[in-house]
């Protein structure tokens, strides 16, 4: 499998997929800690996390697959949504709570 079959499948298989830096107990960064942070005040306890200082490929692969240039990044059903600055906007008007509530009704 390619890097990017293997980004595709992790994000297709999960609604909540954070690649970061660290792990969602033990963040590895301040960005990192705070998007782990966000998630979990919007009631995600457990999102699932890839931890980019594992693997190489992995944390430059996500960078092109997304065409975003930093970790960490955040994906919800599918959808790119972005790094811990726009987690951190998109709490704060209530739009992220939105859409994590929207997608446990589905």
């Amino acid at each position: 499998m390619s890097t990017k079959e293997i980004i595709q499948k992790h994000i297709d298989e999960n609604p909540v997929v954070l690649f970061m830096k660290g792990t969602a107990n033990f963040p590895q960064c301040g960005f990192s800690g705070m998007a782990v942070e966000v998630l979990r005040r919007c009631g995600v306890e457990k999102p699932f996390t890839i931890n980019v200082l594992e693997d190489q490929e992995i944390r430059q692969g996500i960078k092109e697959f997304s065409n975003w240039p930093t970790i960490p990044q955040l994906y919800l059903k599918g959808e790119f949504i972005g790094g811990s600055d726009i987690m951190r906007e998109m709490y704060n008007s209530g739009e992220l709570q939105q859409k994590i509530d929207a997608m446990a009704e589905n």
